[in-house]
């Protein structure tokens, strides 16, 4: 991986100690204009200086959420105005936001990276609810899904998931590890990224960034054996954010400024490659969102010195 461009490179820039997928074959094309359905909302609106957002989760409602990697902060944005504003004040610049996800039950659940905390947060107050600590020196808490009865989160440092209990009214239990083993195979620096579920909700796909220059795998819930998708000859070496809509997967490849889709088979074994999806507005996009026909991303701008007058962004493309 080109470290310029690396999370760990980013969070070491800041002020804090706290401190990715390549298609195969001609498949690049331009994004097409959102639909009409909300033509006339802002098709890019801008995020606060200094800001560093890495993660966006949208709804319910067309709001969007961005974690940052600066403060911890989460930041809301209407998307029909793109006008927002701070709804959680965070924990410092030693307690970032990688990834986050809005459940049905008023709760943000966020991924703290170096940090190694999985943080819930009330959406309506921005209040802090809980905070657990996992893993060990060296952990890194990247990405986040919401299944049923769980909250799963990756780490870029470790073969493991973390899994967050979840009672039938979205409330947090406990944490428990769940080891990665099959075809899980951990390099020498970052690993796990996006995380998201099979079209059938009987597993979960996990970007794997070492194992054959880069690429998915399938991870069983219950055991954490990993198997290897079949991507058609694909490899993912950059790959960052997961959204999977139907049978259609979108992964950002942060470095190449695009996202790779694949139409995905129910069991989430195999995926066809159909496009990719390029913007010039892209500036280093890492994870992404859906609402409507528009597919919301932030620009992390890795690679740029982050600093407080440090200008970001977020983008809407067309769906597929």
């Amino acid at each position: 991986m080109t470290r310029s461009f690396a999370r760990r490179d980013l969070l070491g820039a800041s002020a804090a100690t706290v401190v990715g997928l390549g298609l195969a074959g001609p498949l690049a094309s331009p994004a097409r204009a959102a639909g009409s359905g909300e033509g006339a909302w802002p098709r890019q609106f801008p995020l606060p200086d200094g800001f560093q957002p890495e993660g966006i989760t949208i709804g319910p409602g067309p709001y969007a959420y961005f974690g940052s990697i600066a403060s911890g902060d989460v930041y809301r944005v209407a998307l029909a105005t793109g006008t927002g504003s701070l709804v959680s004040e965070g924990l410092g610049p030693a307690h970032p936001v990688i990834g986050l996800k809005s459940d049905g039950h008023s709760r943000l659940f966020l991924s703290g990276g170096a940090s190694r905390e999985l943080r819930t947060v009330d959406r309506r107050t921005g209040r802090i609810e809980d905070i657990w600590t996992v893993g060990s020196d060296g952990t890194f808490v990247n990405d986040v899904v919401l299944t049923p009865g769980a909250a799963w989160f990756t780490d870029s440092f470790a073969p493991q998931l973390y899994r967050l209990s979840l009672d039938r009214h979205g409330t947090p239990g406990t944490v428990r590890t769940v080891p990665l083993t099959g075809d899980w195979a951990q390099g020498p620096d970052f690993t796990a990224n996006g995380i998201a579920r099979t079209p059938d909700g009987g597993a979960l796909l996990v970007v794997n960034q070492f194992v054959g220059g880069g690429g998915l795998m399938r991870v069983d819930p219950r055991t954490g054996a990993a198997r290897a998708v079949d991507l058609g000859g694909s490899t993912l070496p950059n790959g960052d954010g997961l959204l999977l809509l139907g049978r259609t997967l979108y992964c950002v490849q942060q470095r190449q400024n695009a996202i790779d889709v694949f139409r995905m088979n129910a069991s989430g074994t195999r995926g066809t490659p159909l496009t990719r999806i390029t913007d010039p507005r892209f500036r280093i996009p890492t994870t992404v969102a859906s609402w409507g026909d528009r597919l919301y991303l932030p620009n992390a701008r890795f690679g740029t010195p982050p600093g407080p007058t440090t200008d970001y962004d977020a983008v809407a493309v067309a769906r597929v």
